[in-house]
C-alpha cells in the first residue's frame, strides 16, 4: 500500500463511528497474543467506552497481570527499528511525514481528553481514593490500554512493512481502545458520535462532539472543552450574561455564538472610530462606566483559515482604535508602531 492510500485509510479508522466489528475485533486480539507468543485470554469481555472499560476493570480482580508490554510495546519497538534501519534516519523521517505525522496530532490530542475525561469521571463518582497509586488508581488502568483506532498514526507509518502488528491492526480496523491481560482482554466499542470543524478539532454547539453508546461524552467548541451545561446555555444567550462571564475563553465562545455583530446591536455599542489597528466600540451604562472596547483581527490565521475577531477592553478615556491598541502594549499611540502584526 503506497503512503497516501495508507494514511487515508487509517484516517478513516481513527474517525470511524458506530458499532464494532466484534467477531473481527477479537480475532485480531487473539492474533497479537499468538505474534507476542502467548496464549490467547481466556475471557474477551466488551465495553461500551473507555470510562466503562476502566469500570469493568475495577471489578476484574483475577485478569492477571497486563501483557501490553509483549503485545503492543516491544514489537511496537522492533517493528520502528527495522522500518528505521531499512530506510535509514532520512527516509524513515520522509516516510513517517508522509504516513502517520498528518494523523499523529489528531489522534494524540483526542487521546489525551479522553484519558482526562475519564480520570475525572471516574474520580467524581469513586472518590479521590482511584488516585493514590494504589491497584485501582484510574491512571495506571489507562496506562495499561492500546488505543486500537487511536493508534491509526503509527499503524499507517507501518502499514504493509510487515505482519508483526497485524492483530493490533485487526483490533483498530475494527473496535476502539482495548486492554490485554494474562486471562481476560477488554475492549470498548467505538465512539456512535464524531464531530470536527475544518481543522480536525472536537467542535460542536447543540451537543457532544464525541460520544460513546453508554453515554460518556465529550463537549467542545473549536477544539476547546467545554461543559454541557455551558453548550445548553448558549441558546439562551444574553449580552448581560456575556458581560458577566469572568473566563475570558468562555467568553469568547459566548461572542462567537452570539455573534459579534448582534451582540454589539443589543449592547447598544457606539461605533466611534477606525483605522488600521481595528475598530473602537462604547457601550455607555447608566450606573457605571462606559465600556470601551477595541475590536482587533488576527492577522495569522486558525488552523481552519478562519481569522479570530479579538475584543480588547480599554480605558473609557480611549478615543481611537490606535490608543486603545498601543494601551494593552503599554505604550502611547505614537510610540505604537508593530513591525509584524499579529
Amino acid at each position: 500500500m503506497n503512503s497516501t492510500t495508507a494514511q487515508d485509510t487509517w484516517r478513516a479508522v481513527a474517525a470511524a463511528t458506530g458499532p464494532a466489528d466484534r467477531a473481527a475485533a477479537e480475532a485480531g486480539v487473539r492474533l497479537a497474543y499468538r505474534t507476542a507468543g502467548l496464549a490467547p485470554p481466556e475471557r474477551v469481555l466488551w465495553a461500551d467506552s473507555p470510562l466503562a472499560a476502566v469500570a469493568l476493570l475495577d471489578g476484574l480482580p483475577d485478569r492477571g497481570r497486563s501483557v501490553r508490554e509483549e503485545v503492543r510495546t516491544r514489537p511496537w519497538a522492533e517493528e520502528r527499528r527495522r522500518l528505521h534501519d531499512a530506510l535509514g534516519p532520512a527516509g524513515w523521517a520522509a516516510h513517517w511525514q508522509s504516513t502517520g505525522a498528518v494523523l499523529w496530532d489528531l489522534t494524540r490530542a483526542l487521546a489525551d481528553r479522553i484519558r482526562t475525561a475519564v480520570t475525572e469521571a471516574h474520580g467524581a463518582a469513586h472518590g479521590e481514593a482511584v488516585a493514590g497509586g494504589g491497584p485501582g488508581d484510574v491512571r495506571l488502568v489507562l496506562l495499561d490500554a492500546v488505543l486500537g483506532q487511536h493508534d491509526a498514526a503509527w499503524l499507517a507509518a507501518f502499514d504493509g512493512h510487515g505482519e508483526r502488528l497485524a492483530g493490533l491492526a485487526a483490533v483498530a480496523a475494527h473496535a476502539g481502545w482495548w486492554w490485554p491481560y494474562e486471562d481476560v482482554a477488554v475492549v470498548c466499542e467505538r465512539p456512535v458520535e464524531l464531530h470536527r470543524d475544518e481543522a480536525g478539532r472536537l467542535d460542536r454547539g447543540d451537543g457532544p462532539a464525541l460520544a460513546y453508546p453508554d453515554g460518556f461524552a465529550l463537549h467542545a467548541w473549536r477544539g476547546m472543552t467545554v461543559s454541557a451545561a455551558f453548550l445548553a446555555g448558549l441558546a439562551d444567550l444574553t449580552p448581560e450574561r456575556i458581560r458577566a462571564e469572568e473566563n475570558a475563553e468562555l467568553r469568547r465562545v459566548m461572542l462567537e455564538h452570539y455573534g459579534y455583530d448582534r451582540y454589539l446591536a443589543a449592547s447598544g455599542a457606539r461605533h466611534e472610530h477606525r483605522d488600521e489597528t481595528g475598530a473602537l466600540w462604547r457601550i455607555e451604562l447608566a450606573d457605571d462606566e462606559d465600556v470601551v472596547t477595541v475590536e482587533v483581527v488576527n492577522s495569522t490565521p486558525e488552523p481552519d483559515g478562519t481569522h479570530r475577531t479579538y475584543w480588547l477592553r480599554v480605558p473609557p478615556t480611549t478615543r481611537t482604535a490606535r490608543e486603545g491598541v498601543a494601551w494593552t502594549f503599554g505604550l502611547r499611540p505614537e510610540a505604537y508602531e508593530p513591525l509584524v502584526q499579529t
